[in-house]
Protein backbone atom coordinates (compact mmCIF):
# COMPACT_ATOMS: atom_id res chain seq x y z
CA UNK A 1 0.00 0.00 0.00
CA UNK A 2 2.81 2.40 0.84
CA UNK A 3 4.51 1.77 -2.51
CA UNK A 4 1.32 2.51 -4.44
CA UNK A 5 0.86 5.76 -2.54
CA UNK A 6 4.41 6.87 -3.25
CA UNK A 7 4.12 6.00 -6.95
CA UNK A 8 0.82 7.86 -7.20
CA UNK A 9 2.34 10.91 -5.52
CA UNK A 10 5.30 10.88 -7.92
CA UNK A 11 3.01 10.50 -10.94
CA UNK A 12 0.83 13.42 -9.82
CA UNK A 13 3.89 15.55 -9.14
CA UNK A 14 5.44 14.91 -12.55
CA UNK A 15 2.25 15.13 -14.63
CA UNK A 16 2.35 18.94 -15.13
CA UNK A 17 6.07 18.83 -15.92
CA UNK A 18 5.61 16.19 -18.61
CA UNK A 19 2.71 18.11 -20.10
CA UNK A 20 4.74 21.30 -20.33
CA UNK A 21 7.75 19.45 -21.71
CA UNK A 22 5.63 18.13 -24.57
CA UNK A 23 5.08 21.73 -25.54
CA UNK A 24 2.17 23.87 -26.37
CA UNK A 25 1.41 26.11 -29.30
CA UNK A 26 1.69 29.29 -27.29
CA UNK A 27 4.06 31.02 -29.72
CA UNK A 28 2.85 29.32 -32.88
CA UNK A 29 -0.38 31.16 -33.55
CA UNK A 30 -1.02 33.44 -36.45
CA UNK A 31 -2.54 36.84 -36.11
CA UNK A 32 -4.04 39.01 -38.80
CA UNK A 33 -1.96 42.08 -39.54
CA UNK A 34 -3.55 45.49 -39.08
CA UNK A 35 -2.15 48.21 -41.30
CA UNK A 36 -2.85 51.92 -41.17
CA UNK A 37 -5.27 53.49 -43.61
CA UNK A 38 -3.56 53.91 -46.96
CA UNK A 39 -1.36 50.85 -46.56
CA UNK A 40 -1.76 47.13 -46.97
CA UNK A 41 0.00 43.95 -45.86
CA UNK A 42 2.76 42.62 -48.10
CA UNK A 43 3.19 38.92 -47.33
CA UNK A 44 6.50 38.71 -49.21
CA UNK A 45 8.07 41.51 -47.19
CA UNK A 46 6.23 40.65 -43.98
CA UNK A 47 5.22 44.24 -43.27
CA UNK A 48 2.78 46.98 -44.18
CA UNK A 49 3.54 48.97 -47.32
CA UNK A 50 1.97 52.13 -48.67
CA UNK A 51 -0.74 51.61 -51.28
CA UNK A 52 0.42 52.71 -54.69
CA UNK A 53 -3.07 53.78 -55.75
CA UNK A 54 -3.42 56.30 -52.92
Amino acid sequence: MKTKTILAAIALTLAPTVTLAMGCNYDKHQQAASCQTGSSWDADLGKCVADQNA
